[in-house]
């Protein structure tokens, strides 16, 4: 069996190798490419693929951490929640638990007396509501479209059930209404993107069509192994030197043009489309993603008093809204590798598990 993995491990090789040589081959104009999803991010780090492809393609990490692109002033909303409400149980995911605010981070805010909880799925607020029928929980959601459809079916099952003690803060981001303000910032050129494949599961790559047609911006969507994403380079390459703008789609065996209609569905039962503030971008108009009024009875904002959205203000020294921009590299920011590691990390970048500082830092060469 050790045979055939190594045989197997050299084919794939030889297959990437044969892509990078074909890129090398077709690829003659400059090129800036955004990847917009943070798993390509560390994809393109871990193996080596920045350093690999011709000096006249660059790979520019765009806006693809759900974690990183939440506002500093929506982290300082949920910590003075917490600390104020004495009877309320905020539930989120692990990731949250260390990206900072102003002056705190969520860990900061629990060993202070404040009960906040770890799940591994939005269902697990459910069973804490259950568990605590006494207590209101409050769920932070964050995340792209791939969680939406699981906190609108918890919603759901939360209406079905009868949980009366639940709501949820939707903190929710939507893809394409960001990569527009990224071009519409005029303030870093993109050639051309490489669209999230988990994302595209859900929306359909038909989603990025106005990209191609209204920008001239070709878009494939690529899967997250190494060849995936050569390939998709390749199939960009082609479109850029072709003079074409088209939508295409290499990890055709996940994701189709129209996407996962059952849980568009579900998103849009629960949730409407409303304005979102991204971290380092500002507000983007159309971008997120609030509760409808029929399922009020869910909705954080609406159920209580909370804090209004700070001003955004970076943790002193930190450059990660530049680095969601794509403006600089994270070795280009003061911080990084000296006051900013992931065990001491000053921001989101650092901190997420798909952050692109975390991958410039967990796979750095030399």
């Amino acid at each position: 069996m050790a045979n055939l993995n190594y045989i197997d491990e050299f084919r794939e090789k030889e297959k990437a190798e044969s892509v990078l040589r074909r890129i090398r081959e077709v690829s003659k104009k400059n090129a800036s490419i955004m990847e917009i999803c943070g798993t390509h991010t560390h994809s393109v780090s871990k193996y080596g693929i920045r350093d690999a492809l011709p000096p006249n393609i660059r790979l520019i990490s765009g806006p693809g951490c759900p974690v990183c692109v939440t506002s500093a002033g929506d982290i300082n909303r949920i910590i003075e929640f917490s600390k104020r409400e004495k009877n309320v149980i905020i539930a989120t995911f692990g990731d949250m638990m260390r990206v900072p605010g102003t002056v705190s981070t969520l860990s900061q805010t629990r060993a202070g007396g404040a009960d906040i909880r770890v799940v591994y799925s939005p269902l697990g607020a459910i069973d804490i509501a259950k568990a605590e029928p006494l207590k209101e929980v409050v769920f932070y959601a964050v995340g792209f479209e791939t969680t939406a459809p699981t906190v609108a079916g918890t919603i759901l099952k939360a209406k079905q059930d009868g949980v009366k003690n639940l709501s949820v803060l939707s903190l929710h981001k939507l893809t394409p209404p960001a990569m527009k303000a990224l071009i519409d910032g005029g303030e870093i050129d993109i050639t051309g993107f490489i669209c999230p494949g988990h994302v595209t599961a859900i929306i359909g790559a038909d989603a990025y069509s106005f990209i191609a047609r209204d920008y001239r911006s070709p878009c494939v969507v690529a899967g997250f192994e190494p060849l995936d994403v050569l390939l998709g380079l390749l199939m960009l390459t082609k479109q850029i030197e072709e003079g074409r703008s088209d939508i295409e789609i290499e990890y055709d065996r996940v994701v189709t043009p129209r996407g996962n209609v059952k849980a568009q569905e579900v998103i849009n039962e629960v949730f409407t489309v409303a304005d979102a503030e991204w971290r380092g971008i500002g507000t983007i108009p159309s971008s997120g993603l609030k509760i409808r009024s029929a399922f009020a009875e869910f909705d954080a904002e609406k159920k209580f008093a909370m804090p209004l959205c700070e001003e955004e203000t970076e943790p002193k020294g930190c450059s990660c809204g530049k680095v969601l921009k794509g403006l600089i590299t994270p070795p280009q920011c003061v911080l990084f590798g000296q006051a900013c590691t992931p065990d001491t990390p000053a921001g989101p970048c650092m901190v997420s598990s798909e952050g692109t500082c975390a991958a410039f830092y967990k796979y750095r060469r030399g």
